[in-house]
C-alpha cells in the first residue's frame, strides 16, 4: 500500500538495541518499522503510515497534516525561569537588540 502525494517527514536511523534500521515518521511518533536495510526500513514505515491513514480516513478521524506543507506563523511562546529571562533581557539590552531578536538568533544556531 502506498500513499498518493506522501509528503510526511521520514527518518531512518540505526537501532543498536535491535541491531536493525528503524524507520520513523515525525507526524506519527508512535509508529516505527524495523528492517535489516535502510531502504527496507523506509519502505516499511511508509507502508505502515499509509495503512494507518487509510484506517483513520475510514473511521472519519482527523489525519495529521504533513509538516512539509503546514503553514507556520513564526510565533513561538517559550517559558523560561525568571532568572534566565532576566539574563537574556540584560544581554539584549547590552548588545542593543531586542529580546526577541536575541532569542531568535540563539534558537537558530
Amino acid at each position: 500500500m502506498a500513499l498518493k502525494n506522501d509528503h510526511y517527514t521520514y527518518r531512518v536511523t540505526w537501532s543498536e538495541d535491535d541491531n536493525e534500521y528503524v524507520g520513523l515518521c515525525a507526524e506519527f511518533p508512535s509508529l516505527s518499522w524495523l528492517a535489516k536495510t535502510h531502504e527496507a526500513a523506509l519502505k516499511g514505515i511508509r507502508q505502515v503510515v499509509a495503512g494507518v491513514i487509510q484506517d483513520m480516513q475510514e473511521n472519519k478521524e482527523p489525519v495529521p497534516e504533513p509538516l512539509a506543507v503546514k503553514q507556520f506563523s513564526g510565533r513561538l511562546m517559550v517559558r523560561v525561569p525568571p532568572d534566565v529571562h532576566r539574563d537574556l533581557a540584560l544581554k539584549a539590552a547590552e548588545t542593543g537588540i531586542s529580546l526577541n531578536r536575541l532569542a531568535s538568533s540563539k534558537l537558530s544556531r
